[in-house]
């Protein structure tokens, strides 16, 4: 008898090796090796006497007529966004989030919405019994739809069922962790098992023209556990994400083949379900305090939707022997190349102070823009002196304290205006080539315009604190 070939496989990365080890070479994590039989599967490799002949494929000429890629439309708006438009017909959609997050509420919206629109609709559901889906969709409403479930968890039961009947428009897997499929030898949530189970959904979606939506889990680090190969193999990649503390949620796009891949939907959690937010500066600003120090209103951009989000600030002295700096919501390496071009190019000295920034209600900015805002936070909360409380700040700071132009100036000041506030501070060269109203915009060149900026309209409201110079 042959023996039973071996190896030994991560769970992170996917990487193969012929023996265990405590740490992955390829990724660096500890202790997520596990065994697995090779003999067969994917991964494995051809097994002998199971060789076939090619067969040759027609080839096609680049240039040619070109069809728009069909969307299927849930009904919510949000939603919709986020995947660019509807959900393309014979695509396949991996979404992951946080354990509670609502993934399963929001899918469960989302097919109850495709159900009305007179589409077929699928939800294979293996961590939940057909019961308990059942009291979600009566919780949500979605009970006298007609979306077809079923509680399986084996991939080729699973595209059996679905080969029975009409083809379907679309299919939602929850989730790829739990499904296991007979040509890997493997437990399920293995990396064998997940890639097994991916590749033979997007084959089934490429094939038959129905749409795959795929949730997954994510690790401790945020990311969608399992191999990358798997968010490499389908075509559109969204993170639900969103704070435990806070209310509402965030569809974000990281990838999609067919469309922007910076696109957020914002959704609003209640009794009954997620309700969309079709203003989200509206939500992220409600309860924004106008006559503290240390806040700056941002005017960003996600995707192409212009999104304003308040940035607070506090500059406090400290008693510790290194100043503690504490970040949420933003990069805390970009917080320290702004207080140190501050101090080096403003005079501004805060190394005896601890500083900590907070971007409101929980959001999370990732763009360079922002630069201008937390410095404006910082020197109003370092000089106790508020801000004007009609004013947007945008722009990103070079190491020499220039302040450099940002993309979309013109979408982010109507947005403003929309919203009541009347002054905008942003680079000089974006307000250069966009047609501004004269009286709304304060252009600024450098870091050292912006602090005077800030501590003048301090002295003008008559408030005698001064900001701490190195001058």
């Amino acid at each position: 008898m042959a023996k039973q070939k071996l190896s030994f496989v991560c769970q992170n990365c996917g990487n193969v090796t012929s023996r265990w080890q405590g740490k992955c070479e390829a990724c660096g994590e500890w202790n997520t090796i596990i065994e697995e039989n090779t003999a067969g599967g994917i991964g494995g490799g051809p097994q002998r006497g199971s060789l076939r002949k090619g067969k040759p494929v027609a080839l096609l000429p680049l240039s040619g007529e070109l069809e728009e890629a069909p969307r299927i439309r849930a009904g919510i708006a949000e939603f919709d966004r986020a995947t660019g438009g509807g959900i393309v017909r014979g695509s396949a959609i991996l979404i992951g989030g946080d354990p509670g997050i609502g993934k399963s509420t929001l899918l469960m919206q989302a097919a109850a919405g495709l159900s009305r629109s007179g589409n077929r609709v699928v939800y294979v559901s293996g961590e939940e019994a057909v019961a308990q889906v059942r009291l979600r969709a009566q919780r949500l409403k979605a009970a006298e739809t007609d979306v077809q479930l079923m509680a399986e968890t084996n991939v080729e039961d699973i595209l059996a069922t679905l080969a029975t009947d009409r083809r379907p428009d679309l299919v939602i897997i929850d989730s790829i962790q739990t499904l296991w499929s007979d040509l890997a030898d493997s437990a399920p949530g293995t990396v064998t098992q997940v890639r097994s189970g991916v590749q033979a959904l997007v084959r089934y979606a490429k094939s038959s023209g129905a749409a795959v939506i795929l949730v997954g889990h994510v690790t401790k680090d945020g990311q969608i556990a399992g191999p990358r190969v798997v968010e490499h193999m389908v075509d559109a990649v969204l993170y639900f994400e969103g704070e435990g503390g806070h209310h509402f949620r965030i569809l974000r796009t990281v990838k999609n083949r067919f469309g922007p891949t910076d696109e957020i939907g914002v959704f609003e959690m209640g009794d009954s379900g997620l309700r969309e937010v079709a203003n989200p500066s509206e939500l992220f600003l409600g309860e924004r305090n106008a006559k503290a120090p240390g806040a700056a209103v941002f005017a960003g951009m996600e995707g192409t939707r212009p999104v304003l989000v308040e940035i607070q600030a506090l500059v406090a002295p400290t008693s510790l022997g290194t100043p503690r700096r504490a970040v949420v919501g933003w990069d805390s390496a970009r917080l320290a190349m702004v207080l140190a071009v501050l101090e080096a190019h403003c005079g501004v000295r805060l190394g005896q102070h601890d500083v900590y920034l907070n971007v409101a209600g929980g959001y999370r900015i990732s763009e360079p823009a922002a630069d201008l805002a937390v410095a404006a936070a910082l020197v109003s909360s370092l000089s106790g002196m508020a801000l004007p409380s009609d004013c947007v700040y945008f722009g990103e700071i070079s190491l020499s304290g220039a302040v450099r132009p940002v993309a979309h100036a013109a979408q982010r000041i109507k947005e403003a205006e929309k919203l009541g506030f009347a002054q905008s501070v942003l680079p000089q060269a974006a307000a250069e080539g966009q047609k501004m109203r004269e009286g709304i915009t304060h252009e600024v060149e450098s870091l050292p315009d912006l602090v005077a900026r800030v501590a003048g309209s301090g002295r003008r409201r008559g408030q005698d604190r001064a900001i701490d110079y190195d001058s």
